[in-house]
């Protein structure tokens, strides 16, 4: 929404392009904040669930941000230019390294988890 009012404001200065900058962004983004403001909030908070039960919604940012970039260069294969190739070719790569990284990391802690409660069973 504050990208639509310095849009709207820079364009009555006379320094922007006034296209879109009109206040049917802010109300899209705003209904749009309204209603999956909530629904997007329950799913960050269940992303801070620890271990495998909240793997799948930290994992969520990086498969969609791959999947839309390469929705991205299907529709921009006809001949996009190197920078916007490089560009999503790069948004992908790090999405994925980004998902790995994530199930390694939930990988590395149930492990260890698992075995120091092995080692404590024989403790006692």
């Amino acid at each position: 929404m504050t990208y639509y009012l310095t849009k709207g404001y820079l364009a009555s200065l006379g320094g922007l392009d006034s296209s879109g900058a009109g206040s049917s962004g802010f109300a899209l983004w705003g209904v749009l904040a309204f209603f999956f403001g909530a629904p997007l909030g329950i799913l960050g908070n269940l992303a801070q669930v620890p271990g495998t039960g909240g793997l799948f919604f930290r994992l969520l940012v990086p498969l969609v941000a791959f999947y839309e970039t390469s929705m991205r260069l299907e529709t921009e294969s006809r001949g996009p230019s190197q920078v916007v190739l490089g560009t999503w070719t790069t948004v992908r790569f790090t999405a994925v390294a980004v998902a790995v990284a994530l199930v390694g990391h939930t990988v590395w802690g149930w492990w260890r988890s698992r075995r120091i409660r092995s080692a404590g069973v024989g403790v006692g």
